[in-house]
């Protein structure tokens, strides 16, 4: 296998994040080089106890290959540590609400006053307007930018399965972070990046927010097409006759020719059809002949015609099965983690041609001794941290998971 290419090797970020923008954020950085710091309170992050009093699948995911020093920022003592820490970093990142950043002195004003240099980013909730101070979380950002009316479960606007708006604003800090690397002269105010999930959640509606504009001034009237099959019949998912689901890409006229040739259907030949103009007038009857054609056959049977038709699809794929398609197992696209004696497969960041170092990740205050060492405490200075609570070290036992209980419907 190829030797890594690590474009941040060398560089120093520092990450006060709790759940995932943040964490995210530094799990792409550390995924290119950059040594991470996983900065985290007495109370570790939220992520840490959210299964079973243990860590989620957040930690295992976005957390390996990072260090993890755990200190009191509500302490001048830990907050010492921190400065001597920011002095020695190339980028801090943390989401932290406003007013907890300015409690705790990590502002972008706090941490250039010790490293004129840092890249200082904030993934918040709003940047600047009334609601900078405001707080948000993913589901709210999807219902304050439109995304969750147009997502509804039995009429119910319901938020999304994957946080994605927090994963995007992670994304764009990183490109903002790498945009201000890239240029050596960058002044202060280039370096002093906020990104809020409610921006995030703006850019990734705009082009539904322009398609409504567009729509509005075109037809002289409000005209809103629902779902994100974008109403348009045959796309969509459909279940066989052995109650697999399949999710079918049918676009335009020529994918509905060949969808009708490949399943037998009857409206192949009907001209009334043809056109996605006039399939979208007659959507109920469209989508009732397709989920009717797709009933007839058993999966395996399916996807021969489909894929012999060149018919874009795939089988909606449970959690558990989806680590277990060849595609998903070439090699370089998932890291082998053991974590407390479990073992994990997880995803790599895409686009790597050969994976990088494989540590587990931290528990929480793993690194504290040592990384209080290398910024220069002496022995009686890192025990006098410990001792007062300014910092402190992983000790065995934190955030354990409970033990599994037989119970109803529990098995051994």
């Amino acid at each position: 296998m190829d030797e890594p290419f690590l474009p941040l090797a060398g560089k120093r970020v520092l990450e006060l994040g709790t759940m995932i923008a943040a964490p995210f954020a530094t799990h792409i950085l550390s995924q290119l080089g950059a040594e991470v710091i996983k900065i985290e309170p007495p109370g570790g992050d939220t992520t840490r106890s959210l299964v079973r009093g243990g860590p989620s699948g957040t930690i295992v995911a976005y957390s390996h290959s990072k260090q993890a020093l755990c200190l009191d920022l509500t302490a001048e003592a830990g907050k010492d540590v921190f400065r001597r820490l920011a002095a020695t970093a190339d980028v801090v990142i943390h989401n932290l609400a406003p007013s907890a950043a300015r409690k705790l002195g990590l502002t972008a004003q706090d941490c250039m006053a010790v490293n004129p240099g840092i890249v200082h980013v904030h993934i918040r909730g709003y940047t600047h307007g009334p609601l900078a101070d405001g707080l948000m979380t993913n589901p709210i950002a999807e219902a304050a930018t439109g995304a969750m009316d147009d997502h509804r479960v039995d009429g119910r606007p319901t938020r999304f399965g994957p946080s994605y708006h927090d994963q995007f604003a992670g994304t764009y800090a990183v490109i903002r972070v790498l945009a201000a690397m890239l240029d050596p002269a960058a002044s202060a105010e280039a370096r002093t990046i906020e990104i809020g999930l409610y921006e995030t959640g703006l850019h990734l509606a705009a082009r539904d927010l322009a398609g409504m504009q567009l729509k509005t001034q075109l037809l002289g009237r409000l005209e809103k097409e629902g779902g994100g099959e974008f109403s348009m019949p045959g796309y969509g998912a459909y279940v066989t006759a052995d109650q697999r689901w399949v999710y079918l890409l049918v676009l335009t006229d020529a994918h509905w020719a060949r969808l009708t040739q490949a399943l037998d259907m009857a409206e192949q030949d009907d001209p009334a059809f043809a056109r996605l103009r006039d399939r979208k007038k007659a959507r109920e009857q469209i989508e009732d002949a397709v989920a009717l054609a797709v009933s007839g056959f058993g999966f395996a049977e399916l996807e021969r015609r489909l894929e012999d038709a060149g018919i874009g699809f795939h089988e909606v794929m449970p959690l558990e099965r989806v680590l277990e398609r060849p595609q998903a197992r070439q090699p370089g696209k998932l890291r082998e983690l053991s974590f407390r004696g479990l073992h994990f497969e997880v995803p790599e960041f895409p686009g790597a041609r050969c994976v990088a170092g494989n540590r587990p990740p931290p528990e929480v205050g793993q690194d504290t001794t040592r990384l209080l060492r290398e910024l220069g405490y002496d022995a009686a200075g890192v025990d006098e941290l410990l001792s007062s609570g300014a910092a402190r070290a992983y000790q065995p036992g934190d955030f354990a998971w409970s033990p599994v209980r037989k119970g109803a419907g529990e098995k051994g």
